[in-house]
Order: C-alpha cells, then sequence, then structure tokens
C-alpha cells in the first residue's frame, strides 16, 4: 500500500502528527540524507523515514551511535552536495555542538538542516535547555513551527536557505508542536531527486586552521546578514493590526503564537491588542520589529523558556529610540515549564487590564496514582533487585539515561547520581577515586554505544576501581526499540550490522568480564560476589530481551504466567522487595496479574515456595 507521505500528491491535505509533517516537509524539498540519535520528542522523524519504506530508494536513512557522529555524518553528506537533515533532542545538540559549530564556519554548500526538539515541561527530559541559545552563539538560521502545517513548510523552507546561504539552519521545535496533530496541505514532490551540489575541492575553506577560520567566520558574519535579510520578509513573520490600532502589541515566537491566538479568541479580546507572530526567530527581523512597534505604548513579549525574544525586543527599542515598555518574563511570564492557552489567558488579562476568572482544573476524584516504573518483566527489575541483595546500601550506584533509570525508585533504589548520556562510567570512576564504597554503575546497550566505550576506556587507562553492569536488552528500548549496534542482526536487516558488546569490551582491554543472563537470579548475583572481591574495572554484561521488543517484534509472548500458591511472609518479601507491577494485593491476598505477567520466572527464584508457572489461558 502506497504511503501518502511519500507518494502524496501536491494539494492533498491529509492529518498528520508534527513529527510526521517535517517528513512530509523534508520530502518535498528532496532531502537526500537523514541521520539521527532517538530522543524524545523527536524520535518519530526517523522512525516515519524507516516505516514508509524509501530507504536507500529516495533517501538514505541512518541511525547513528550518538548524536555528535550522526551530525559529522549528515555534515559530510552536505558537504559532498546533499540535502541532509539530522535530528536529535534538545540534549543531543550539547553532545553535536562540536562539528556544529565548525560546520557554520566552513559551509555547506549541499543544505543541511537540524532538527532540535526542545521540551518545555520536562516531558521526557532532564532539563528544559532552550535550543535557540545554539542558534545565536553558532550562527544559525532558526525557524520554529507553530502547528503541523507550519512544521511541514518551515522544513522545506529551512532547506532552501540552507542551500542558497550554504549555511546550517536550526528548525527548533518542542514538544506539543513534535507530538500535535493537524491538518497539512501538500506540496509537490520534487521531480527528480538529481540535484546534488558538486564538491569542488578548498581546503582554504574546508580545512578550519586558525587562518582559514579567521577568514571563514567573516563570512558566517555575512551570511547571517543575509539570513536577517529574509526574515525581515519571511512569510512566517507576520504583523496583525486591528482597524481600531490599539496602542498596545503582543510579540509571539513558536507554539506560544498559537496559544496567543487560542487566548485572544477565547475572550473576544482580538481588537484589544496588535499582534507580531513570529516564526522565523534568528537573526531577528529587527526592521519588522521596530516598525511594529513603532506606535505602540507597551509590548508583551511571549515565549518559552529563556528571555531571548524579549532581551532581543528590549534591544531593538533601545536602538531605535522607540519609547515603548517591554514586558514579558519576570512580570508577567516564567522561565520554567511551559505555556499553555490558560496560562496565556491568565497573562493577557493581567497585561490588558481585563478582568478574568482564573482557570482552575480540578483533577478527577479517587484516580489511581500511576508513577512511572519498570515494566512488568523488564529484565533491568531482576538485576536491580540482584545488585541489592549483594550489596545493598554499601555500595554506590551511578546510573544513566534510559528506562533503567527507574531503578531509582523504592524498593530496588539503584540510581543515586546521574548526569548525561554515557556518564554512569566516567561519574562512577571519578566517584570511586574519592569514595571508600564500591561504586557499580549501570548503563544500558544503546547508551554504551552512545557515549558509554570512551569512558570504559578511560576507567581501564586510569586503572580505575568501578563495577559496570551493562544491561544489554536488545534494542533502544526507552525511546521506541529504534536500532542499534547490538541488535541482533536478523532484526538489523541488510543495511547495518551487529556489533558484539563482549567482543568490544575485551577489545578494549577489559580482563575480568561475565556474561549472563537477567532473569538467572544465581548467575547474576554469583558475579556480582565475585566482583565484590576484585579490583579494577570489572564488567558485568546481563542479557534478556526488553518485554515489550521481545512480545512487539521478536514474537516471544509468554506461554506461562505465574501464579500465587501460597500466602504467607515469604510472599510478601516477594512482593516488597521485587516489587512487579504484575503483582496484586486485595484484602490482604496476593496474585499476580495474568495480564500483565510475562512469565520470566523471577518470583519463582525469589520465593520458590510462593509462585509456580502454569499455563496461560
Amino acid at each position: 500500500m502506497s504511503n501518502p507521505l511519500l507518494q502524496g500528491k501536491g494539494d492533498e491535505c491529509h492529518l498528520l502528527l508534527g513529527n510526521e509533517a517535517i517528513v512530509r516537509g523534508a520530502l518535498e524539498a528532496g532531502v537526500h540524507v537523514v541521520t539521527c540519535y532517538p530522543g524524545t520528542p523527536s524520535s518519530e522523524v526517523p522512525d516515519t523515514f524507516r516505516r514508509i519504506g524509501g530507504n536507500g530508494d529516495c533517501y538514505t536513512l541512518q541511525y547513528s551511535v550518538n548524536e555528535k557522529v550522526a551530525m559529522e555524518v549528515a555534515c559530510g553528506a552536505a558537504l559532498a552536495g546533499a540535502k541532509a537533515l539530522v535530528t536529535m533532542k534538545h540534549v543531543g545538540l550539547n553532545v553535536a555542538a562540536d562539528p556544529l559549530f565548525t560546520a557554520t564556519y566552513t559551509g555547506l554548500p549541499g543544505g543541511l538542516v537540524v532538527l532540535s526538539a526542545d521540551d518545555p515541561g520536562f516531558h521526557s527530559s532532564q532539563n528544559e535547555q532552550d535550543n535557540r541559545n545554539y542558534a545565536r552563539a553558532a550562527g544559525l538560521p532558526c525557524l520554529e513551527p507553530s502547528s503541523a502545517q507550519e512544521a511541514k513548510d518551515m522544513t522545506k523552507e529551512a532547506f532552501r536557505i540552507a542551500r542558497e546561504l550554504e549555511q546550517p539552519v536550526l528548525l527548533r521545535t518542542t514538544t506539543r508542536v513534535n507530538h500535535m496533530r493537524g491538518a497539512v496541505r501538500f506540496g509537490d514532490l520534487p521531480a527528480s531527486r538529481d540535484d546534488l551540489v558538486e564538491f569542488k575541492r578548498n581546503p582554504l575553506r574546508h580545512v578550519p586552521v586558525p587562518a582559514v577560520a579567521k577568514v571563514r567566520h567573516k563570512v558566517l558574519e555575512e551570511n547571517m546578514a543575509k539570513a536577517q535579510e529574509i526574515a525581515e520578509t519571511s512569510s512566517f513573520n507576520v504583523s496583525h493590526v486591528p482597524a481600531s490600532r490599539p496602542k498596545i502589541g503582543v510579540i509571539a515566537s513558536g507554539i506560544s503564537r498559537s496559544y496567543v491566538w487560542d487566548a485572544l479568541e477565547e475572550k473576544g479580546w482580538e481588537d484589544k491588542v496588535c499582534v507580531l507572530e513570529l516564526g522565523m526567530t534568528w537573526p531577528l527581523p529587527e526592521k519588522l520589529i521596530a516598525s511594529f512597534m513603532q506606535d505602540l505604548e507597551r509590548v508583551l513579549v511571549v515565549e518559552e523558556n529563556d528571555p531571548l525574544l524579549e532581551n532581543g525586543v528590549r534591544a531593538i527599542a533601545q536602538k531605535t529610540g522607540l519609547d515603548v515598555k517591554v514586558e514579558g518574563k519576570g512580570e508577567i511570564l516564567t522561565i520554567q515549564g511551559e505555556n499553555s492557552t490558560p496560562k496565556l489567558v491568565q497573562a493577557l488579562s493581567s497585561f490588558l487590564g481585563e478582568p478574568c476568572e482564573e482557570a482552575v482544573i480540578e483533577p478527577a476524584a479517587n484516580l489511581p496514582k500511576r508513577p512511572p516504573n519498570l515494566c512488568a518483566g523488564c529484565s533491568h527489575r531482576a538485576v536491580f533487585y540482584a545488585a541489592r541483595k549483594i550489596f545493598g546500601d554499601d555500595a554506590v550506584y551511578s546510573s544513566d539515561i534510559g528506562c533503567y533509570t527507574l531503578g531509582m525508585l523504592p524498593p530496588l533504589k539503584c540510581a543515586d547520581f546521574l548526569f548525561c548520556m554515557g556518564s554512569s562510567i566516567s561519574a562512577g570512576s571519578g566517584f570511586a577515586m574519592v569514595a571508600r564504597k564500591p561504586v557499580v554503575g549501570f548503563i544500558g546497550d544503546s547508551t554504551f554505544f552512545h557515549s558509554g566505550m570512551t569512558g570504559l576506556a578511560n576507567a581501564l587507562f586510569n586503572e580505575m576501581d568501578v563495577i559496570v553492569v551493562i544491561l544489554d536488552n536488545g534494542t533502544t528500548a526507552m525511546t521506541g526499540h529504534q536500532p542499534n549496534p547490538g541488535m541482533i542482526q536478523e532484526q538489523l536487516g541488510d543495511m547495518m550490522r551487529h556489533l558484539d558488546i563482549e567482543a568490544i569490551v575485551c577489545g578494549i582491554g577489559v580482563t575480568q568480564v561475565r556474561k549472563v543472563s537477567s532473569f538467572n537470579l544465581r548467575s547474576v548475583e554469583k558475579a556480582l560476589e565475585e566482583f565484590r572481591d576484585m579490583k579494577g574495572v570489572r564488567v558485568l554484561i546481563a542479557e534478556e530481551p526488553c518485554a515489550l521488543y521481545a512480545r512487539r517484534s521478536l514474537g516471544k509472548g509468554a506461554s506461562r504466567v505465574a501464579e500465587v500458591i501460597a500466602q504467607g511472609e515469604e510472599t510478601r518479601r516477594c512482593v516488597d522487595s521485587f516489587a512487579c507491577p504484575a503483582f496484586c494485593c486485595i484484602n490482604g491476598e496476593y496474585s499476580v496479574d495474568k495480564t500483565l505477567c510475562t512469565g520470566c520466572g523471577v518470583c519463582l527464584q525469589v520465593a520458590p515456595k510462593s509462585f509456580k508457572l502454569v499455563k496461560r489461558g
């Protein structure tokens, strides 16, 4: 069956996820190469490219081992003349910043678009960093969509600008844009993809030794001046002035533009304020902003995260001598969290001096609490249980980025600190230099390939004293089961190759290595007991497929499930210490929810007199 994203005709209208709209925009632009490291909320972009089936025919898609590598591959492709798209979540751009900053100096003739999906509100992230800062620091034109339609249109425009200026362009989205659904009117797909830009060998441009970089820095500034002229007339920067020509205005960017209009329309305040929508937000269209503020007395700047636009508007007002009061963060809005229509109703009520009852949303009564938790049948839970049994509070546990970070929750309590992807080994080594306790670092298979290998090499090189547990569940589980080099070859297909974690660990030089099944508690405990009495770098590889991945992709559904055969103290201890979500306790009676149980059998090892396996049915 044909996919509308890949075959849809111009002027068709489809209901799309924001991330799907980005895919269509890239296809309309004639993208040649897509690289990524999956990270919510950006993951559906490469996943959609993979799902619609054009890889190798219409474009080349690559899941990279980390964001820096993804950026470098995309830069190389754009240097060779291809239109390249690289996708990641906001913290991933920290990893990719090194090549990006240099690429803005050298320029990329083919055209590079960098999708950075920011996450105001901490929906799935460890911080709320605002990657519009990278546009300013590195020298990147920046576009911010506020709808699925704009996500498609701005992606296409980003490629046009990137190729015109030979300058990387930042497409900055947020969670609400990535995951919204909206009607998207298609444009035409290119008739041909034979539009590669011929590579011209020029070391005095593309090899940025200091003398070259000095010249290229000037070119970067010239390109950003051209980008500013594009911003001044961009169709994504639109001024709305009511016939009454009020003396107060709102300047909004990104998804906040939608919230502003929702709030104004909800309260009937459309004729009380002028509105300037900014979709291309860097470089700032200074002439357009100054013209908008010319006859205004007050302006409210609405944006999420940092007051970057607000500070820029203040600077423009000061530079042009405008007597206008600029308000925003601190006075009415906050840098914390994300905006919403109710928040903007209250902000505009205060700004306009219009009375408005504060919206109070009461949660429904008696709803059960559902904190995040490791899945029933998760192999990580068994390893954490074994670690707690062997070390308890005598060890300090260094964690990493992945679903296994949930090991921080009681009763497992196997995460004492965490910094970023791959930090469990490096930070754990540093902690071990000072602490007088054993340090156990946990890292997933995808994260090991992302940035754990260098930490392991460093630990071995510097003769650190640390236990490293690689939780190998065979997939990139937290972000949706994307490929990683450790995935089995049958799942990787013909365009990717399996890499063996044990061989890599041994190849780095680690000699104290054990590999076990995560569900074999005795094997896990025995290995940890041995490591407890050793020194140096010790690596335990605990293998067992992610329960969801095993069922959905490997076809390994549970034929048997656990059943409680005895009540009592042993059963209670198992439920309290292992805490599988499939356990139930109703009116003091313990049982197993057979719809959740995966038949992993760990509870039989923890409490053999309390459980047995029975045939599902």
